[in-house]
């Protein structure tokens, strides 16, 4: 890819999108590894992927609103022609007439030299008509939210149905933005004077997070940074990136010096490494997975944050561990609907059937542990999903299945409660 511009990138990773099965995130950090793009660049197209997808279904409203009805375009073509009114409606940066002329000169790169005259009618069409159809846009999000603010009608529906307007008008927004990056201190390398000393030196632009589900100066927003990788402080391991909402598990489970625990889905290792940080590296934390190559990155990030106490497990090192553990946290898979912002084609590949599947992952997940918990020991079930279903609904039908335990409490953490990533926790004992 070398010599390619952004917006040529950013089209051939969303045409890959959509003629395959994996997720743009993993698309577009594989065609950014082979370009060689000046940073400015590289932001641009990240900028152009992501908002494109996020916002798919306004732009294919807009473009229905040009083209035949009935007649789909070919996908190749209405990537390219989201790709241009993206940057005429949601980008202030790009001049609109080049916005015009670059996706024009795309639609000839790409083989459609034949529609290029056609492209060029629809986006010029929209330049005209600019205001009124900036109006329009905003209004669409009060009187159809599922196109005004590029959802699943089927999600923005199962959310109105149990949160006010306003609230899920809220959780649409934030899940249009970009996300933040925050960093978590670990106080087994450091501590958070020495940390932002430390930053301040690398040129990284920081700000505190506080909420009450972590200690003082333990979180960081991450406003403006060089690339992580290559810093000094992250290559020694005095932080983890790590969202906020995240902790919440481990500070339920509330891991002691000493203790014996079993983070039963533990990569990539965030929360091991915390339950570690937690037990002051005194006790033993087993970090389950069942992917060799994933229990590897659990070990790359306990040695570079300085965690002894905790080992990556397979699950045939389980079977005779029974009664074994103080404490299980299963943090477990979800439909992440809490982490959508994140996740920027999520909301386009979840279904309703899928939450139902995975309630039942969910609920095998914590029939497997139960026999590995000591008598009198916590057991602590989370995910990062917005759904009562995948949450309260679990923990309910696994309470019917298992009267020996009961709900000793549940937390729910949402972006327009909390202005963070949703998340679930309940402990049982």
């Amino acid at each position: 890819m070398n010599g390619q511009k952004p917006r040529e990138i950013a089209a051939q990773v969303l045409s890959r999108r959509e003629n395959g099965t994996e997720f743009v995130e993993n698309l577009l950090d594989n065609a950014l590894a082979k370009a060689q793009l000046r940073p400015l660049d590289r932001g641009l197209c990240q900028e152009l992927v992501c908002g494109v997808v996020r916002w798919q279904a306004a732009l294919d409203w807009l473009v229905a609103r040009k083209t035949t009805p009935g007649r789909p375009q070919k996908p190749g073509l209405q990537n390219l022609l989201r790709l241009g009114l993206y940057q005429i409606f949601w980008l202030d940066r790009i001049p609109n007439h080049a916005a015009v002329n670059e996706t024009v000169e795309l639609a000839k790169t790409f083989g459609f030299g034949l529609q290029a005259g056609f492209v060029n009618a629809v986006l010029r069409g929209y330049l005209r008509e600019f205001e009124p159809t900036k109006a329009l846009l905003a209004g669409l999000k009060t009187s159809n939210p599922a196109i005004g603010a590029s959802h699943p009608d089927w999600l923005v529906a199962r959310w109105l149905d149990r949160w006010d307007a306003d609230s899920v008008a809220c959780l649409l927004d934030w899940n249009n933005t970009p996300p933040k990056t925050f960093a978590r201190l670990n106080t087994l390398k450091t501590d958070a004077g020495r940390l932002v000393e430390r930053w301040r030196e690398e040129g990284v632009d920081y700000d505190f997070v506080r909420r009450n589900w972590f200690g003082e100066s333990e979180m960081f927003e991450l406003k403006s940074t060089p690339p992580l990788a290559e810093l000094p402080s992250f290559q020694q391991g005095w932080f983890y990136v790590q969202d906020p909402s995240t902790l919440l598990a481990v500070q339920q489970l509330a891991p002691q010096p000493g203790d014996r625990i079993l983070d039963f889905c533990a990569a990539p290792g965030g929360k091991t490494t915390l339950i570690a940080q937690r037990m002051g590296n005194e006790g033993r934390v087993d970090a389950h997975d069942p992917v060799p190559a994933r229990r590897g990155l659990i070990e790359e990030n306990c040695a570079r944050l300085g965690v002894t106490c905790a080992q990556p497990v397979a699950p045939a090192d389980l079977e005779q561990r029974l009664g074994s553990f103080d404490r299980i946290l299963v943090d477990a898979p979800c439909s992440n609907t809490g982490v959508m912002r994140r996740r920027v084609d999520l909301r386009w590949r979840l279904s309703p059937g899928e939450i139902d599947r995975l309630r039942g992952t969910q609920l095998d997940l914590l029939r497997r542990v139960r026999p590995l918990l000591k008598p009198g020991g916590l057991l602590v079930y989370s995910t990062c999903s917005l759904e009562p279903e995948e949450n309260a609904g679990v923990v309910a039908e696994f309470l019917r299945q298992e009267p020996g335990l009961e709900l000793l409490h549940q937390r729910s953490i949402s972006p327009f409660t909390d202005d963070v990533d949703g998340a679930f926790v309940a402990c049982l004992g």
